[in-house]
């Protein structure tokens, strides 16, 4: 029998796949705590009745945003590392960070939930969790560079948390930071992947060729 998760992706024109869309873009703007079932019961055109019996208690309905957010996550990372795969380290870099950003600024959603569950405080425990060491370490080994080696130094983990973390603000922030510039949204994207490129290419371009020019002369 499915769940309400797999009733909604398997109907995507269905009341249950509408309340789920409606609440991926709700949560994401306000949060677990700011947003509200009559928000979400709004944005959809039902009543409150019509919410609860396609999705049940907000919790539940939340836990299966998240879960579908991390699944479209997971078919990211797939992606990448098929595009990825046997390329020349430096061209690895380039279509990760192209690829990710792309994926976050087409699913604004996905950064700001990360956001939220990382840093806002909440008595409410959920079974998913979006926080960023597993969604890191995933993106970090599909360019070929794993979060969890002991050779790497703290500087260049924290050169990667600091692009991590730079790519989330940007595109969460877009809104804010966009007037900044005065430009379209399409070259706002552009000028988001080109600085990340900027950032991180150089950092961890040079500390891999170290490595296996290393392990070349061993």
């Amino acid at each position: 029998m499915y769940n309400p998760l797999e009733k909604a992706r398997k109907d995507p024109d269905s009341m249950k796949a509408r309340v789920l869309v409606a609440a991926r873009k709700l949560f994401g703007e306000y949060g677990y705590h700011g947003t509200t079932t009559r928000m979400i019961a709004k944005e959809v055109g039902i009543d409150i009745s019509t919410l609860y019996y396609h999705w049940g208690e907000k919790k539940d309905l939340f836990e299966s945003v998240v879960t579908d957010v991390i699944d479209d996550y997971r078919a990211m990372i797939k992606e990448l590392e098929g595009k990825t795969k046997g390329k020349p380290l430096y061209d690895r870099y380039d279509v990760a960070i192209d690829h990710v950003c792309d994926f976050l600024i087409t699913h604004p959603e996905v950064p700001n939930l990360m956001l939220f569950q990382m840093f806002s405080k909440t008595k409410q425990e959920f079974d998913n969790d979006l926080r960023s060491p597993v969604t890191l370490n995933e993106v970090a080994g599909a360019m070929g560079f794993s979060m969890g080696d002991k050779e790497s130094s703290d500087r260049v983990k924290a050169g990667m948390l600091a692009v991590w973390f730079s790519v989330f603000s940007f595109i969460a922030g877009e809104k804010h930071i966009r007037p900044i510039f005065d430009i379209k949204h399409s070259q706002y994207a552009e000028l988001v992947k080109n600085t990340m490129k900027r950032i991180l290419i150089p950092t961890f371009d040079r500390k891999t060729r170290e490595k296996e020019s290393r392990e070349k002369e061993s």
